[in-house]
């Protein structure tokens, strides 16, 4: 008899109620049902895809209920990645906010950080107030944002098919719009540079050229996308209609991007709800007719085009406004922008604090109040959404007048489209299940929070 003390409890055998127990280990499904005998063949399996499988983009776990290869029934487990973001920006400033909500949909940060700075900004009422150079700043960076999303949708997606050539070619050129990331920002990921009032910082000098060699670079490589995939008839035989969901699903569901766009229907914010003047560019909504995975990949090869035509216009309207503000003249607002790297590349400059603490004792205590405390923010509430690589992204800010947000919500477009999953993968193989949440594009960091 087995006492209390010598009962190990993490070590122990347990038993499952709910009948026999089968282990497979990659089997034909034909083996395994004849061994089940009689009428236990025909029973169902329920198994787990991730959270720790490769193809579930990080920590999704996907509940399939399989007849041999075939998905009779499939459901998603999400909260493996929740960070509760939303509720420590309960506990930080205005401008920290930014700094939490950046690392929500980590592929897309700068889109994360417009629509809470925008957010902010109607609540203040400042929105006719940004600068012109900030607000084309925020579009530049957003665009290449973009690209760079799309990319890595494009490079796990074909390695998840067994394309590896796109892989590496997709991260080949993440890498070279991570780099322009670096030299605008400081980082190639959680920036924090889209603050409200503006941008963090202005254009280093050089920046333009760069930019300018990576859109001509890129004219060169996307091509090489196109050759590899579009007309691949082992690419498309994966890919058509597999994941099919119709309008009038997407509707339903409150799907949107290029999921939502892959059925015909035209709808990007950029276009339908200008924000950060996307109306004064010049570029096309991209669509498809097919309503599957295989149009999803193509929208997001063209997107990718139309956004080095924005990124061009964008270069061209820099270059004319040199040495024109970043930052909304209201010192009440502006968090100080104009830094200056210390001689050891760290750190402000000795100058510059002697500026600021020079300048006045006002001065010098407002720079510290604004600092700490942070700036009011009237009473009220603001839902401001953009068009973010996966869809409608938006920011619902709450204030109750302080100087730290009441409650930030965002409308995630991960965490709206996962919705799908079951409608795109049930009736299709096992395989399919993979291709068609590659064609979702999630981003568990969005979902979770």
């Amino acid at each position: 008899m087995t006492t209390e003390t010598d009962q190990d409890f993490y070590a122990g055998t347990s038993e499952t109620g709910e009948g026999r127990v089968f282990t497979v280990t990659g089997q034909d499904w034909d083996e395994i049902a004849s061994g089940l005998g009689g009428g236990d063949a025909a029973e169902r399996v329920v198994v787990n895809m991730g959270p720790q499988h490769p193809s579930t983009h990080g920590v999704l776990r996907l509940i399939l209920e399989l007849e041999g290869e075939t998905v009779t029934e499939a459901r998603c487990g999400i909260g493996y990645l929740h960070t509760g973001i939303e509720k420590n920006m309960e506990y930080r400033t205005w401008v920290q906010g930014v700094t939490f909500c950046t690392r929500m949909d980590y592929l897309s940060p700068f889109f994360n950080e417009a629509s809470y700075s925008l957010g902010v900004e109607r609540l203040l009422d400042i929105e006719d107030d940004i600068p012109e150079k900030a607000q084309v700043m925020r579009v530049l960076l957003m665009e290449l944002n973009r690209i760079s999303s799309h990319l890595v949708c494009l490079a796990t997606g074909g390695m998840e098919i067994g394309a590896l050539t796109v892989m590496t070619i997709g991260f080949r050129e993440r890498e070279l719009v991570l780099d322009l990331f670096e030299l605008i920002t400081g980082l190639r990921m959680n920036h924090a540079f889209i603050r409200p009032g503006g941008v963090a910082q202005d254009l280093p000098p050089g920046a333009l050229d760069d930019i300018r060699s990576f859109v001509a670079l890129m004219k060169k490589r996307l091509p090489e996308y196109a050759a590899l995939c579009n007309a691949n008839p082992i690419f498309k035989a994966r890919l058509e209609n597999v994941g099919h969901l119709d309008l009038e699903g997407c509707m339903a569901l409150g799907l949107t991007g290029p999921v939502l766009r892959s059925t015909g229907y035209g709808w990007d914010l950029r276009k339908t709800q200008p924000y950060c003047g996307y109306e004064t560019y010049d570029f096309d909504v991209q669509t498809w007719d097919t309503a599957d995975s295989y149009g999803r990949f193509r929208i997001r090869l063209n997107e990718m085009w139309e956004s080095l035509r924005i990124i061009e216009q964008a270069a061209d309207r820099l270059a004319r406004l040199e040495g024109a503000p970043i930052m909304i003249a209201d010192k009440k607002i502006a968090w100080p922008s104009q830094l200056a790297i210390g001689s050891d590349g760290l750190g402000n400059s000795l100058d510059h604090i002697r500026h600021i603490m020079g300048e006045s004792m006002e001065a010098l205590i407002h720079h510290f109040k604004l600092v700490t405390e942070g700036f009011r923010v009237p009473a009220g509430q603001a839902y401001v959404p953009v068009e973010s690589p996966r869809g409608e992204l938006g920011a619902h800010v709450v204030s109750d007048g302080g100087t730290k947000p009441f409650r930030a919500h965002f409308r995630d477009p991960s965490f709206n489209n996962l919705q799908a999953m079951g409608v795109m993968s049930e009736g299709g193989m096992i395989a399919d299940v993979i291709v068609a949440i590659a064609s979702i594009d999630p981003v568990m960091g969005g979902v979770d929070r």
